[in-house]
């Protein structure tokens, strides 16, 4: 058994791609269409055969409640590992991402957690 594909669910694909390739940096590796949404993926560039991470449609009123209440609690949906957090801070900063935690520690780790525009906290963290 082997992990493939692990979802997220967004508020707008086209909005989440081009947040998720432009500013985050995955690459985008399969988009097929389904109807009025799409089967829409990225990779990390560092992994282009790795997870792949779903750019999944809030379409079902249940997953709508289920990411508003995540976001509304702060709670990120997802989290991803960084080399250098207080880099990619910076970086992502820059690019004007919006945290709602600047890193901090929390056990062995540094975290920092940001708003991905399409409905989600999302944390990156450095394992120390």
């Amino acid at each position: 058994m082997k992990i493939r594909l692990k979802s997220l669910l967004v508020n707008d694909q086209e909005k989440a791609l081009q947040f998720y390739t432009e500013t985050l940096g995955f690459i985008k590796k399969t988009e097929i269409p389904m109807g009025e949404h799409r089967w829409l993926t990225v990779v990390a560039r560092e992994e282009p055969d790795g997870v792949e991470l779903v750019l999944e449609p809030t379409a079902f009123p249940p997953a709508q409640t289920f990411q508003q209440a995540l976001f509304d609690a702060g709670i990120p949906y997802t989290a991803f590992e960084v080399d250098n957090l207080d880099e990619e801070y910076e970086r992502l900063l820059a690019a004007g991402v919006v945290f709602s935690m600047p890193p901090a520690m929390m056990g062995p780790t540094r975290l920092a957690v940001f708003n991905d525009t399409c409905g989600n906290n999302i944390q990156i963290y450095q394992m120390l």
